[in-house]
């Protein structure tokens, strides 16, 4: 996606590469699928963002907020690698400045965690060196979030979707463009210099039946107030990272995405295989298993 392309409503830049190993990322290809699939950009005047490519991903970032607005990835479920060990550190992109992005000072001495938002195994496919390039690309700061360390049913939900849409892909091609980011909201909690998103979201794209087809999905790890009421109301202790609660993870409409993040995700709120005709209480349907994704529109 070029910078014109993104500026058609927020603004946005590409970060300038000056000589370093980044600059010959080509990033996430809206053409990947065979049908165009754009990286979402903001749908309200004057957001500002910045465009950064890696292997087979984008970023997205929120300068104002430290942290990425969007992420999209390019999956090739026929060229994944297996075992391709999790090497290096988190590191600063040096496209941008560092007080820009939210660094190690957030995550120190705490219990959250660097929530990869691009996760480590979508992007690394292809030829070994392109695929554990892509591999240390997603340890760049860009592409993490704070997330509650609380591992549970939740979690591992949204760390399998990927997977478990693979292989429901209706073609051989097994291929997937995921959209992936937090929630930045102006009520998110803030806390070392930074605001602690309490969702996140993902839309997955993919073809089935040779046509464009999409679903979408919450993981809320805001504080469940039925059982840490004071704690969550009173904010955290001076210090401290916000209450955080177990991760609940939620099949929602594509079109509640739009409305949740303000960003513009092109032709996907048309083609979501969830309807969207429902009782206003199972509007979000909240999985407890993968078996409880919808995949098709009856």
């Amino acid at each position: 996606m070029t910078t014109s392309d993104a500026s058609r409503a927020g603004r946005a830049t590409t970060g300038p590469a000056p000589g370093d190993a980044l600059a010959d990322r080509a990033g996430y290809d809206e053409h990947f699928l065979g049908v165009p699939v754009p990286l979402p950009v903001p749908a309200l005047p004057g957001t500002e963002t910045v465009v950064l490519h890696y292997t087979h991903f984008t970023v997205l970032l929120r300068p104002d907020r430290r942290l990425a607005a969007a992420t999209g990835v390019c999956v090739d479920g026929r060229l994944l690698l297996e075992h391709v060990p999790r090497e290096g550190g988190w590191r600063f992109d040096p496209r941008l400045p560092e007080d820009l992005q939210a660094g190690d000072p957030v995550y120190r001495d705490n219990s959250l965690d660097k929530g990869h938002l691009v996760r480590r195994l979508d992007p690394v496919w292809g030829e070994a060196a392109e695929a554990a390039r892509a591999n240390a690309d997603t340890f760049h700061y860009t592409n993490a979030a704070p997330q509650a360390d609380v591992f549970n049913q939740g979690k591992k939900l949204w760390a399998g979707l990927e997977d478990h849409l693979l292989d429901h892909a209706a073609t051989q091609d097994r291929k997937l463009a995921v959209l992936t980011g937090p929630v930045l909201h102006d009520s998110d909690p803030p806390y070392r210099g930074i605001q602690v998103p309490l969702r996140f979201w993902k839309v997955a794209a993919f073809l089935r039946d040779g046509a464009l087809a999409a679903t979408a999905y919450v993981l809320d790890q805001s504080p469940d107030l039925t059982r840490d009421a004071d704690r969550a109301l009173a904010g955290a202790v001076p210090g401290a990272p916000p209450p955080l609660g177990a991760y609940r993870t939620f099949q929602v409409p594509v079109s509640d995405i739009a409305e949740l993040t303000s960003l513009d995700l092109g032709p996907l709120p048309a083609v979501d295989l969830m309807p969207v005709v429902r009782a206003p209480e199972e509007r979000w349907k909240r999985l407890a298993s993968h078996d409880d994704i919808v995949l098709r529109r009856d």
